[in-house]
């Protein structure tokens, strides 16, 4: 079938997608693009005892973040979450304040799915590369699910729940008490110590210590469940014989339900100075492209309704990419043997980026 008369069909099946009055291929990305967060985390020099409590003055010198969004950008969460961080050569600690009026939890063994309690999640990709990242789970028993993925599970990426942070130290603190309905508590905290060396093992060469301006790719989630009291027990609420939908409040804003996402996490920038007050964050000058790379891939292999899904290996196509009111970029689309690759160029460092039908983005 002539390419002309293929893409004339594939306009009018496909409402996603569009031709410009210049015959050009658009695709609009605009909806899918974010704005991740950052965070600059000092270094300390002086011992942090886990007692759930940061009261160290390191800790107390420490910057909180930004109160925590809804997952989707949209709804206000009903209770304030905020966490600061610290490290030094042996852990990255992690300090967080869930605001809750009722703390409860009843799973106790570790590795189990820990977000069916309320929970306080980590997760970190030292490589920023969207491969082999770990997340944490904890909920206010301190019971803890430490697990690691090769890749995203939307590519085929598997729960590796024997990778565990045997160093880790935590502890819980609870304004309130645990598992009382009879009261009105006020917020539970996570202290955590995660151990440096296997986040480092986790990275592309070099595995060295953080040096100064580093940059990570983490995120923070909490999951939090309205609820039942049955004869004195907390439960997951449930309604018409379902539980009803969990909340997700996360620091850096995903777009979806859906954490594992990670080109969207926050970045996490190390400085070796005592406080990060009045240290620069460094811009990636291409954040945008890649940005624009990830959500191409998405369309391309998760949407049904994706017209580029008919074309043959070895077909190439010009498209115009929209991820803005009037903001236009140039890609190119190979479909290959195993999938399709994006090509595009950044106009800020001239380089040249492609995204394969595996999420895989690489520089030339």
């Amino acid at each position: 079938m002539p390419k002309i008369l293929l893409l004339s069909i594939l306009f009018f099946l496909f409402s996603t997608y569009s031709f410009s009055q210049s015959d050009e291929f658009v695709i609009d990305v605009s909806n899918e693009l974010v704005q991740p967060k950052h965070y600059i985390v000092s270094k300390t020099s002086n011992a942090i005892t886990m007692d759930g409590l940061a009261n160290e003055t390191d800790w107390q010198n420490a910057k909180f973040s930004d109160s925590f969004i809804d997952i989707e950008g949209i709804k206000k969460p009903k209770y304030d979450t905020k966490m600061k961080m610290l490290w030094n050569e042996e852990y990255l600690y992690v300090y967080a304040e869930l605001e809750e009026p009722h703390v409860w939890g009843n799973l106790k063994q570790r590795d189990t799915i820990i977000f069916y309690n309320n929970d306080f999640e980590i997760f970190l990709d030292p490589s920023g590369d969207t491969r082999n990242y770990g997340e944490i789970e904890i909920n206010a028993l301190g019971t803890v699910w430490d697990l690691l993925l090769d890749k995203p599970y939307r590519v085929g990426g598997k729960a590796n729940n024997h990778w565990n942070l045997d160093d880790l130290q935590y502890a819980i603190h609870i304004n309130g008490t645990l598992n009382d309905p009879s009261d009105i508590d006020s917020y539970w905290t996570v202290e955590m110590a995660i151990p440096l060396k296997a986040l480092i093992e986790l990275r592309n060469k070099p595995r060295t210590i953080p040096k100064e301006g580093e940059q990570w790719k983490v995120n923070f989630s909490r999951v939090h469940w309205d609820h039942d009291v049955t004869d004195g027990v907390y439960s997951r609420k449930i309604e018409n014989g379902n539980f009803l939908r969990e909340y997700n409040w996360v620091f850096s804003n995903q777009g979806k339900i859906n954490m594992h996402e990670p080109e969207k996490w926050a970045t996490l920038q190390f400085t070796h100075q005592a406080t990060g007050s009045k240290v620069e964050f460094i811009e990636d000058e291409d954040a945008l492209v890649k940005q624009i790379a990830y959500a191409l891939f998405r369309k391309a292999r998760f949407d049904k309704k994706s017209a580029l899904k008919e074309f043959k290996a070895g077909d190439k196509l010009d498209i115009n990419v929209k991820y803005g009111m009037n903001a236009f970029m140039e890609s190119t689309f190979i479909k290959t043997n195993f999938g399709f690759e994006f090509v595009l160029n950044s106009e800020e460092s001239g380089k040249t980026y492609i995204i394969n039908e595996e999420g895989n983005l690489k520089v030339l």
